[in-house]
């Protein structure tokens, strides 16, 4: 979606009015930690020998990984094993636990949205396909701990995202209404379950392309919380809510 859709991205919003809520996802949508997912892979994979020791793209960590719920990526990687394939998740998650320690870094602008919320007295959860471990430790490196009421994991529903299951849980312990929350998602996968769940979703394209993204059908993308589109987007809220 271009600049010249701001008025269409703005006019869609309105109807939130008043916004109760906002669902956020973890990993890549508070923090820029898919290329630290993306370095764990690549390494781990190649020191195994997959692709014929072939390190892996980033294109093929976009379309196959980036999103995805562990159980899915072990099933892709390794359709004949998937014990191993579970393992393996297991031992890169480790992997990325230790980058993420050292090399964690916020999406930008998201502190001055997250006083904004505050501000508003916004509830709020995570929703993430993320394991605990994972999700925990980018939440408290971010220092939002106290931020989310709620953290909703992929693992801990019947079904994770692109299932709408974990948004309509997170609805429903926030005791928030699906016409009147916003989430913010940086993956097909998430989108997907946004939109699904009946809820306004915007995609950040921080590292996944504008084309792809579009095809899960987000209400509109945003380069960051810094993006121009939302703030003008969250005046009118406010404005058709006083």
């Amino acid at each position: 979606m271009t600049a010249g859709d701001s008025s269409e991205s703005i006019a869609s919003l309105v109807g939130l009015a008043p916004l109760e809520a906002i669902l956020f996802d973890v990993d890549g949508t508070l923090c820029d930690s898919d290329p630290l997912h993306y370095y764990a892979f690549r390494e781990m994979l190649q020191e195994i020998g997959f692709n014929g020791g072939v390190p892996i793209t980033e294109d093929f960590f976009v379309e196959n990984i980036a999103g995805k719920h562990n159980e899915d990526i072990a099933e892709l990687l390794f359709p004949d094993d998937i014990p191993r394939g579970r393992k393996f998740c297991e031992d890169k998650e480790a992997m990325f636990r230790k980058l993420a320690s050292e090399q964690l870094t916020p999406v930008s602008g998201l502190y001055k949205l997250k006083k904004w919320v505050e501000d508003h007295g916004l509830k709020r959860a995570a929703v993430t396909n993320a394991p605990r471990p994972n999700a925990e430790l980018m939440i408290s490196s971010l220092g939002l701990s106290d931020f989310f009421q709620a953290v909703v994991l992929g693992s801990e529903c019947e079904h994770a995202k692109p299932h709408p299951e974990p948004y309509l849980k997170a609805l429903d312990l926030l005791k928030a209404s699906k016409e009147h929350t916003l989430i913010f998602e940086d993956s097909v996968s998430g989108i997907k379950a946004g939109v699904a769940a009946g809820v306004a979703t915007i995609g950040i394209t921080t590292r996944n392309p504008e084309h792809q993204l579009m095809v899960a059908k987000p209400t509109f993308l945003i380069k960051s919380y810094d993006d121009p589109k939302l703030w003008a987007a969250l005046e009118v809220l406010e404005k058709k809510d006083a």
